[in-house]
């Protein structure tokens, strides 16, 4: 039988969101890459599959890619999943996937199950074009990138910790303006689930007062055109006349 690397987005919070096709395809695996094998036996567990499951990690999977596309060259059905979402998206799985293509073994992903589009929906900002950020550097690069990002005219989306939630927030205020429109998304899909839509100087004063808590999809409004904000300054003008 031909092998094959098939990418299976996983829950992000809700164990029922998740296709049919992704469980037939973790149950016919020859083996499943897990992000993190505990968490995912939690997965595994709750729909009765039974698999063997490896660890591939953003620690391993330069080590371990090469070795595992060899294996599906030769006739492996390996299945890639990561904690929750869409493997590849602020997660392990490129390197895999491209080591694949490489050597020309085949390669699906299932549609399914990811946070940033949830969240930009939601927010209630323009959906017709927009750029997802995913999680801004930490430390080096980070205020450059938001300088880049002044000007960005789609609708941005970032993926943020609770723990740098605030300080993330107050950069935005800094290299976005105060008046920007922007959502906070916290816990999608799950019981406490949340949007909070506002100015970012409005969610910055929320989160100072109730603390952050969850994992965050921030969906940030974007830059409006000298000339754009020229013509809307005009027309209130003459609507107060």
């Amino acid at each position: 039988m031909e092998g094959r690397l098939t990418i299976v987005p996983t829950p992000i919070g809700n164990l029922e969101d998740i296709t049919l096709r992704a469980l037939k395809v973790l149950r016919d695996a020859d083996l499943i890459l897990a992000e993190d094998t505990r968490t995912s036996s939690v997965l595994l567990h709750h729909y009765d599959i039974h698999c063997p499951l490896q660890s591939h990690h953003k620690f391993n999977e330069h080590q371990t890619a090469k070795a595992l596309a060899g294996r599906i060259s030769n006739g492996e059905r390996i299945a890639l999943i990561s904690d929750a979402g869409t493997p590849g998206i602020s997660d392990p799985g490129f390197l895999l996937v491209r080591a694949c293509a490489e050597i020309g073994v085949e390669v699906e992903c299932l549609p399914g199950p990811t946070a940033l589009i949830p969240a930009l929906v939601a927010s209630g900002l323009p959906a017709d074009r927009f750029v997802f950020e995913g999680f801004l550097p930490v430390k080096k690069g980070r205020q450059t990138r938001l300088k880049e990002l002044a000007e960005e005219p789609r609708t941005m989306i970032f993926y943020e910790s609770p723990y740098r939630v605030l300080k993330t927030l107050s950069q935005f205020v800094e290299s976005f303006g105060a008046d920007r429109p922007a959502a906070a998304c916290r816990e999608l899909s799950k019981l406490h689930e949340e949007v909070i839509r506002g100015s970012l100087s409005e969610l910055l004063a929320h989160f100072e007062i109730q603390t952050p808590r969850g994992e965050f999809v921030l969906v940030v409004g974007g830059a409006v055109s000298k000339g754009k904000n020229e013509e809307i300054t005009s027309r209130k003008n003459e609507v107060s006349r």
